[in-house]
């Protein structure tokens, strides 16, 4: 087993499909197949009447090995092991080491697939299926390849899991630029299944893993630190960075940013309440009384204006 991420990006540790979604499957293929298998002879049949009855047992024959066995083989080399029946139930035919499946792998199927379903009704293949601890027929036993489950409900289980508390700050000043995608995608992968995996296997993967995310960055692990807990450790720190990075680039409005802590696992960017501003002493406010100008009763009215002299004295 090379890696999590093999061939055409199939994911390791996928659920091997059972027989009730891979019965539904062969139901769509089956169905699709006959109806065009149909319209093909029906064709033939107005193309060839001028034949004898040898020419069109010869056409009839090659038109049955064409449509019923060359076209599901040419689908799965085509498709990558995705039939029509397959992608609608959310299946895959890949190899046992989890990559895509070849026009030998797809021939070796259809081959079988004659014997084990067309010639028998299917009842081999069933058997064989139940009989399988992966669900296998007999022509993914002889072809060595397995149907898995491509959408499978998310859960708990695919989480990735969080560092160990004592690795909190232990990888803030690594250099995580030289680490490529792909080397992240097979760690994320890793981490999510790693309890799924045989606990030797997990532990080849997770040193080889460790190894080549070491080459990246230069560094080496901490003494006494296991190899799933660096990786874990690791991954963390490059997802709180990505989150600095994405809340630096999208402030909150009406926040300020806080201080950047030190440590990497479980950081979350906090923010802080700008704080109010001092309070300036003001003087003691004066109220104003407006002033009235007093204006003097003589100057209010004029004075009535001197009578006259005539001389004439008024009597005692």
């Amino acid at each position: 087993m090379s890696g999590v991420v093999t061939g055409d990006a199939v994911v390791l540790g996928l659920q091997p499909a059972r027989l009730p979604s891979r019965a539904l499957a062969l139901v769509i293929d089956l169905a699709v197949i006959m109806v065009v298998y149909m319209a093909i002879s029906l064709g033939l049949l107005l193309l060839t009447l001028s034949l004898d009855e040898a020419a069109l047992a010869a056409v009839n024959v090659a038109a049955f090995v064409l449509v019923l066995v060359g076209a599901p083989i040419a689908v799965e080399t085509l498709t990558h092991g995705r039939s029509l029946g397959k992608l609608a139930c959310g299946l895959r035919v890949v190899r046992d080491d989890g990559g895509p499946i070849r026009f030998r792998h797809a021939l070796v199927r259809g081959a079988m697939g004659v014997v084990e379903i067309l010639m028998t009704s299917g009842v081999v293949a069933v058997i064989a299926s139940l009989v399988s601890e992966r669900g296998r027929r007999l022509g993914d036993v002889f072809a060595g390849t397995l149907v898995v489950r491509e959408r499978v409900a998310t859960s708990a289980g695919m989480m990735l899991p969080p560092p160990p508390p004592w690795l909190a700050g232990r990888f803030t000043g690594l250099d995580l630029s030289a680490v490529p995608d792909g080397l992240w995608l097979e760690i994320r992968q890793y981490l999510t299944r790693m309890r799924q995996l045989d606990p030797a296997v997990g532990q080849r993967m997770a040193d080889r893993l460790a190894n080549e995310l070491v080459a990246r960055t230069g560094a080496p692990p901490p003494p006494g630190v296991p190899a799933a807990a660096y990786l874990a450790g690791v991954v963390a720190e490059r997802q709180a960075r990505e989150a600095h990075r994405a809340f630096a680039a999208h402030p909150v409005p009406g926040a300020v940013p806080g201080p950047v802590p030190g440590a990497g696992a479980g950081f979350v960017p906090t923010y802080a309440t700008p704080a109010a501003p001092p309070a300036v002493p003001t003087a003691p406010v004066v109220p104003v009384v407006p002033v009235v100008p007093v204006v003097p009763a003589a100057a209010s009215a004029p004075a009535d204006p001197p009578a006259p002299a005539t001389g004439f004295a008024p009597p005692a």
